[in-house]
């Protein structure tokens, strides 16, 4: 079975919004074999991450950068994940009150040190999030789902 890890820092309504449209699409009833896993970024281990065959990435833009709990995951799983994961595919979103480029240039930066491949472009989002916005994040778990499958599938 193909594993999916969400990896999230949520402390806001709008982040849990976020994050629960990339859930109801990472569980849609048309995408089987795929087990999603989900933990705060605090929480997530190498041993997650390892595991994984894809990566959902959550965050909040907190003064210009990632949320230093997403920064603390990155820093406990660079060193012992780098080699393992190289290829990962992995996908990002990011809320912000007024901008998200400096969050969404940090995490592709450490994401581009790992080694790993962003499956497709960010989901950001600046206030309170809307019905297109939700629709995104649906759409982001959905894909980031399948392409978990296929990670797996080219592993095998």
């Amino acid at each position: 079975m193909a594993r999916l890890l969400i990896v999230h820092h949520t402390v806001s309504p709008a982040t849990r919004e976020l994050l629960d449209g990339v859930l109801d699409g990472a569980r849609t009833d048309d995408i089987e074999g795929v087990r999603v896993q989900v933990k705060a970024a605090l929480a997530a281990t190498v041993t997650d991450l390892l595991e994984a065959d894809a990566v959902v990435l959550g965050t909040p833009a907190n003064i210009g950068y990632m949320s230093g709990a997403l920064k603390h995951f990155f820093d406990t799983v660079y060193y012992q994940a780098q080699a393992d994961t190289l290829g990962l595919p992995y996908t990002l979103y990011v809320h912000g009150d007024n901008d998200t480029s400096g969050a969404v240039r940090s995490v592709e930066s450490v994401a581009k040190g790992m080694g790993w491949s962003r499956h497709r472009p960010p989901v950001t989002v600046t206030g309170r999030p809307d019905a297109a916005a939700r629709e995104s994040c649906w759409e982001l778990g959905a894909v980031t789902a399948l392409a978990a499958l296929e990670h797996a599938e080219a592993r095998a």
